[in-house]
Formats: structure tokens, sequence, C-alpha cells
């Protein structure tokens, strides 16, 4: 067993009883099948495995990488990947309950020539992404089948939803673009309708199953909003330089996600990110006047986004207070 101060820094790390309570929540929020766990925010199979034993078999993958990873691992009883691809033909070949998502003929052309059996049709319900046009999908749904596909239903992800502030505007939004994606369902059929995340897992009334997938590790994006889950992963950093007004910590862009702004310190004031360094200052509006580094010290870097963050690094640490108790190797990364 090693201790938190013994790891190299950078290093990512996970706390156990956060994580777990998290799990359970989304697991008694969203039982079984209701919840299709996305593997692209943690890329981790051990993780997913956490996720399969609460009950959650069928999950949600970004890569075709992703899809072939969790199929080695065992993981296979029913994969969706929620994205077009052109190497559909990587999948066909796979040992698992394949799905696609589709949108156009080209990519129904390389879901049926590649082996795959099985597809959503994936609809643009107002996140300018993929996706077609919502009166679009009864005739591709068509195309589909006349190709030897089976169309199990619909996909649409409102992720222009997620990061609205208060629950009654960010419902709005999810209500206005399900209604959207009701509309193409009703063209296709199947008894799918796959949306949703983290942020809309208790708001969205339309899916038959959610793709939340940041609700495991949660970030101070999400942390904005009114959810029931904590933050429980930070990039473990350690204090390289100081000067009178400001502290530097060896934590930077090359290990954490920054589309959605800065990383939070507690106790501090993020001034900004460089390649390998965040620059600090002690939060003199904060109890006690704000964290007071010195050079040695270690601090927590809480990022802004998961998936991006998470991609950056080989492995998770699974902390319990001081004590490192487990190694996850992040063994999804990469294209």
């Amino acid at each position: 067993m090693r201790k938190l101060h013994e790891l190299p820094t950078p290093a990512l790390v996970v706390d156990a009883g956060a994580l777990e309570h998290n799990l359970a929540v989304m697991a008694r929020a969203l039982p079984g099948a209701r919840l299709r766990p996305h593997v692209k925010a943690t890329k981790c199979t051990a993780l997913a495995r956490r996720q399969a034993a609460l009950g959650h078999r069928g999950f949600c993958c970004a890569t075709v990488r992703e899809m072939e990873g969790m199929a080695a691992a065992g993981l296979g009883d029913d994969l969706l990947l929620a994205n077009e691809t052109l190497a559909a033909h990587r999948l066909g070949r796979l040992d698992a309950h394949v799905t696609v998502a589709v949108d156009s003929e080209p990519t129904i052309a390389a879901a049926a020539d590649g082996g795959v059996r099985e597809v959503l049709i994936d609809v643009n319900v107002g996140l300018p992404r993929c996706g077609c046009a919502p009166d679009q999908a009864g005739r591709l749904a068509d195309l589909a089948r006349r190709r030897g596909l089976r169309v199990r239903g619909v996909m649409g992800y409102e992720g222009h939803a997620m990061p609205v502030a208060g629950r009654a505007a960010r419902k709005a939004v999810v209500d206005a673009a399900m209604a959207q994606l009701a509309a193409a369902h009703a063209q296709v059929g199947g008894d799918v309708i796959s949306a949703g995340g983290t942020g809309s897992f208790d708001l969205n009334e339309l899916a038959t199953e959610i793709q939340a997938g940041s609700y495991s590790l949660m970030d101070t994006h999400y942390a904005r909003l009114d959810l029931p889950f904590r933050p429980a992963f930070w990039v473990w950093s350690t204090v390289v330089s100081t000067s009178a007004v400001f502290a530097v910590c060896d934590a930077g862009l090359k290990s954490l996600g920054m589309d959605h702004g800065n990383p939070a310190i507690d106790g501090a004031k993020v001034w900004f990110c460089s390649d390998e360094h965040v620059t600090f200052s002690p939060d003199e509006a904060a109890a006690g006047g704000g964290l007071h580094a010195r050079v040695g010290d270690r601090v927590r870097v809480w990022p802004a986004h998961v998936d991006p963050t998470v991609a950056y690094h080989e492995r998770l640490y699974v902390a319990d207070g001081d004590d490192v108790v487990e190694t996850w190797e992040i063994d999804l990364r990469g294209w």
C-alpha cells in the first residue's frame, strides 16, 4: 500500500468513498438498463466493472478503440458506439453485442458492409454536432432496414442543455430537444430511445436509457449544477516554486482538460495554466486567508472537465484517505 505523498506528480487520484457514493446514487436513480454508462468519461475498464457490478451491463462508447477494449475486457454484453464511424468493419468482427449510431447513407453503408447488425438512427436535437435532421430519420431507418440492419430505435444528445444553470431552465431545453427526438422516433420505431447525460439524468422523461458518464468522477463544471454527485477526482500536484504573491505547482495543460476553463485549488485563486504549471495565489477571501503554499507542498487541482483530463493520464490512483488502495489503468485511452 502506498501513500498519497509517495506518488509521482502530476497524478490522477480518485477518492474511493466519493466514487462509491456517486455510483450508488446513480444506480438507485437509474437501475439496470435505464443507465448506459458512457465510458468516454473514464476510459477505464476497472471502473466499468464497478458499474456493471451494480447492474449497468450496457455501455456507451465514443471511439472504436473503446469498443474493442470493452469487448476484450469481457464487457461486451451491449455496446453502443454513440458516434458515426466509417471503420465499422473493426466492430463487425468483435465478440460482443454491437450497435452503431448512423446518420447518413455512407455511415449506414459502412455499418452494413462492415458486418454490424444493429444501428440507432442518430438525430440532431439542437447540439450542432452529429445527427440527421428529425424529418430525415424515417427515411434513413428504411434505408438501413433495406440493407439488412436491425434498427433498434433512435439516439439524440441534448448536450447543449447540460451546462444550463437552474433545473427549470435546463429542463425546458431538455424537453424541447426531446420533442424533436420523439417526432423522429415516431417515424423510426424500435424499443430504444437513447439520450441524456449527467446534467439531465433526472430530467429526461422520454429516454429509455440515459448516456451519463461524468457522474462517476464529476468536475467543477458539473459541480456548479444542483446534482447529487460529489467531486471524486483531482490531479495531485507538487508546489515547485513560490514568490511573495503566488505559487506554482507541477500540473498544467498537459495534465488537465481546459476546454471548460481553469481548474480550481481549494483556498486559492488560479491565475492561469501553462504547459507544465498552474500559477495560483492565496484566496484572501477564504477563511484563514486562503492557502499559503511552500515548495514541496502537495495540492489538489480540481479539473473543470472530466473526459479530456482522464485521457491525458495513464492510470487512476484510488485513495482511501492518505492510502492508495488500488491502481487502475486508463486502458481505453488513445485512438
